[in-house]
């Protein structure tokens, strides 16, 4: 039988002292991983903006290492589904429904359980594997506006998975601050490559985002007709 400690004995300080001390010892270690992959994000938006020849390399990278960015980080748990007479089979289940990433960039880390999925431009859904020491790099709606089309963002999803482990995964959304204006680099727009997206804020497109289901097309509301 298990025994409580009694509220205000010295059990309890005890307690109490080794769950906080455990309790900072996480935050730590998640301040420290964010910081990381911030650093990461912006080292890959810079050679992305490199690519592109732009002159000013940071032009993305400094929206996310502003002070009131609105990135966010966030730890998702997939249990391990058994078969049941009376439910679809696991492959077919999903766990986290088709999407694309409403922010810049997202920096995903997994364990080595499957079910992650990547859609093509002609809807086929093909499985990403990864170690739980690689990092999947998934494209955002705003960082396609801001290069005015020239990155897709990509639409994923999660499978249920017949292991019974669960799937574990961590992400960091780089995003924007809230009232930052977001529309297309003007060096990546010309008589050839026409502007196909409006102005917005971060706060308008996210509160459009999320006011819709989960797999509507989003970034399809802010596009504009065929002009400069």
């Amino acid at each position: 039988m298990c025994r409580y400690p009694k509220i205000g004995g010295t059990s309890t300080l005890v307690f109490i002292h080794i769950l906080k001390n455990l309790l900072e010892n996480v935050r730590c270690a998640v301040d420290d991983y964010i910081q990381a992959v911030k650093e990461l994000t912006c080292e890959l938006l810079e050679i992305l903006a490199l690519g592109l020849s732009l002159p000013d390399t940071s032009v993305i990278s400094r929206l996310i290492q502003d002070v009131d960015s609105d990135s966010c980080f966030r730890v998702n748990h997939y249990p391990g589904v058994k078969p049941e007479s009376n439910q679809p089979k696991p492959d077919q289940r999903i766990g986290f429904g088709e999407h694309s990433d409403p922010q810049i960039f997202t920096i995903l880390r997994s364990n080595d359980v499957p079910g992650l999925q990547i859609s093509t431009v002609d809807g086929l859904w093909i499985p990403v594997t990864t170690e739980p020491t690689d990092f999947c790099v998934f494209v955002g709606d705003v960082l396609e506006v801001l290069t005015n089309g020239r990155f897709k963002s990509v639409r994923h999803r999660v499978m249920a998975n017949k292991s019974n482990r669960s799937r574990m995964s961590m992400m960091y959304f780089a995003a924007p601050s809230l009232n930052e204006w977001i529309s297309p680099i003007p060096q990546l727009i010309s008589p050839g490559n026409l502007r196909l997206y409006k102005s917005f804020t971060w706060n308008e497109y996210k509160k459009a985002a999320y006011s819709l289901r989960l797999g509507d097309q989003r970034i399809d509301l802010f596009k504009c007709q065929s002009t400069l």
